[in-house]
């Protein structure tokens, strides 16, 4: 339960780097999409599992020890790369990224796949509450 909780926690993170590189509209969907949607999914079936500490086998110590050593090389990893000072150049243009540019990119040269999508969408909402519906006699 704690795992999914702060994997949560790492994709708010992650939508917060969306933001630096200018890209609010994909750190907004990435929040809807993975921290909302996806998780409450994760939570649920997690939930319905039912898992008690009591009936978890126990793992054994040198596979924990494993663990802790490829979990400390990877943090060695990350803060060595931090510490190289890699940046991004600024040679993309600053209005990229944004809710009003991609609105505007999807509205002019992409309405007509835009539209079709959106029959499709709507086509297979009307087809599963057409097969979920139960038959009234």
């Amino acid at each position: 339960m704690y795992s999914v909780l702060y994997l949560i926690v790492c994709f708010f993170t992650i939508a917060g780097h969306y933001v630096m590189l200018n890209a609010h509209f994909l750190a907004i969907v990435h929040i809807i999409v993975y921290a909302g949607a996806i998780m409450v999914l994760f939570l649920y079936v997690i939930m319905m599992l039912n898992l008690n500490r009591e009936t978890e086998p126990h793992k054994p110590a040198l596979l924990k020890l494993a663990s802790v050593i490829s979990g400390g090389a990877l943090f060695l990893i990350l803060l060595a790369s931090t510490k190289s000072g890699i940046s991004i150049s600024g040679a993309a243009d600053a209005e990229m990224g944004t809710v009003q540019s991609v609105g505007k990119v999807l509205f002019t040269d992409y309405v007509f796949p835009f539209e079709i999508t959106s029959v499709l969408f709507i086509a297979a909402m009307v087809g599963a509450v057409v097969l979920a519906k139960k038959e009234m006699n």
